[in-house]
């Protein structure tokens, strides 16, 4: 996507307060990455180099990237992992799949043995501890993947351990209120890529619209149908969200999807734990 259809690269900077966050993980730093479709036309060599270097300045202790690699065809992971080998970060890199990371039936096993070789953690229905018990990285199927099954990794983890969930769709959000989520981690909608100062994204009003339509005039508005279908909570699009008593942050990404986008910038997230009763948060 031509670099006047997508916009600077935006760093997005916020802090969350973790109940029970062990001493030692106070003021631990998380890069979120996600969306990057990268086909050879949504997400340019330029901009990916920049959130590369974005990251890497950053001296992050992890960094995670929550799925759409690619968009239809896998083929491209291969490149594409030649340029996330760089990524640096103590803990390493680990990330989920997305929808669009399904597309193929080879699709999951091809993306997942490409990021392997460089060292990048697919995670799928897993939990891991890259920085000791005190806090747990879920990482869970795609949401409209017959796989998704919160329970089978949540319920692995104990109730006192602190735990960030890496979920693609941010509609599971709903879903998931009934675990502990200190932050889950999203993307999948891209912010809405075009946002109209007071009115909000153009996705989200298209799906309202689209939903109070008759049958007969829906089925002539594929566009508005694609918006519908999208997801479902149209006010979790970008940023930071309480749901019931957990948290939701929502990446734009990087990848962008014609019109191309305005007011709505692609995004590399820089995020930092502290430790804090308090349920407040702040960006």
């Amino acid at each position: 996507m031509h670099r006047l259809l997508t916009g600077s690269l935006k760093v997005d900077r916020l802090t969350i307060p973790i109940v029970g966050l062990p001493p030692a993980l106070d003021g631990t730093t998380i890069i979120q990455l996600s969306d990057l479709h990268y086909d050879g036309r949504r997400l340019s060599d330029t901009l990916l180099r920049q959130a590369i270097e974005a990251t890497n300045q950053a001296e992050p202790d992890l960094v995670v990237i929550t799925g759409d690699f690619v968009t239809d065809d896998p083929a491209p992971i291969y490149p594409l992992a030649l340029q996330l080998k760089h990524l640096r970060s103590r803990a390493g890199v680990c990330a989920i799949l997305g929808n669009h990371d399904l597309h193929h039936r080879s699709s999951r096993a091809t993306i997942t043995e490409a990021l392997t070789r460089i060292d990048v953690s697919v995670l799928w229905d897993q939990v891991i501890y890259p920085f000791g018990e005190g806090l747990a990285i879920v990482g869970l199927p795609e949401y409209w993947s017959p796989d998704f099954k919160a329970s089978r990794v949540l319920d692995q983890v104990p109730q006192a351990v602190p735990r960030i969930v890496l979920a693609h769709n941010p509609d599971c959000a709903e879903l998931l209120k009934q675990w502990r989520v200190d932050l889950q981690l999203s993307g999948h909608t891209h912010g809405g890529q075009i946002v109209i100062p007071g009115l909000g994204n153009v996705s989200a009003l298209s799906a309202k619209l689209y939903s109070s339509l008759p049958t007969r005039t829906r089925n002539r508005l594929p566009f508005l149908r694609a918006c519908y279908r999208v997801m479902k909570h149209w006010e979790w699009s970008q940023g930071l969200y309480q749901v019931g008593d957990n948290r939701l942050y929502v990446n734009r990404g990087l990848g962008t999807y014609f019109p191309g986008r305005l007011f709505c910038p692609p995004e590399v997230t820089v995020i930092t734990l502290v430790r804090n009763l308090r349920q407040s948060v702040s960006k």
